[in-house]
């Protein structure tokens, strides 16, 4: 059995580039940065920001343009995938990206630090819970009447 899975929080270092291929398709790109802090032997706050090539097709694309903007923080899921091409001087060039397959979108803009959220309501455990996004509808969602077995 294989896993091709990938999960992010971070926040998006530009706004989204929503553009149209040539059969019409949607295709948005959009980087994500995630950071990692830790604290040295000395004492010193260090950090790490990694940068991840994001791409989002269809309806989750035009969400994506129209809603997202840079600083934006979001959840991503989605699975890895590399492609090829050669450049114009002959080199071949690799591009690792994720394929976004679900989105929701966190808190405010910019590091507002949830400012834009709704009030929260109580969850099961009496705790706070906030409606901190959406999942879009899956257009090839696989109905369990529709499997043979």
């Amino acid at each position: 059995m294989d896993l091709n899975r990938v999960t992010l929080i971070g926040r998006l270092t530009r706004d989204p580039e929503l553009r149209t291929t040539p059969n019409g398709q949607s295709v948005c790109t959009m980087t994500i940065a995630t950071s990692l802090v830790w604290t040295d032997q000395t004492g010193a706050k260090q950090e790490k920001t990694e940068f991840h090539n994001c791409v989002l097709w269809r309806r989750l694309a035009e969400i994506a343009g129209q809603y997202l903007t840079k600083g934006r923080q979001v959840y991503v899921e989605g699975r890895l995938q590399t492609r090829d091409w050669t450049d114009q001087t002959g080199v071949k060039k690799y591009r690792t990206e994720i394929i976004v397959e679900n989105l929701i979108m966190l808190g405010g803009q910019g590091g507002s630090g949830g400012q834009n959220r709704p009030a929260p309501s109580q969850d099961a455990s009496g705790g706070p819970s906030y409606d901190v996004g959406f999942d879009t509808p899956k257009e090839d969602e696989i109905k369990v009447e529709d499997i043979p077995f």
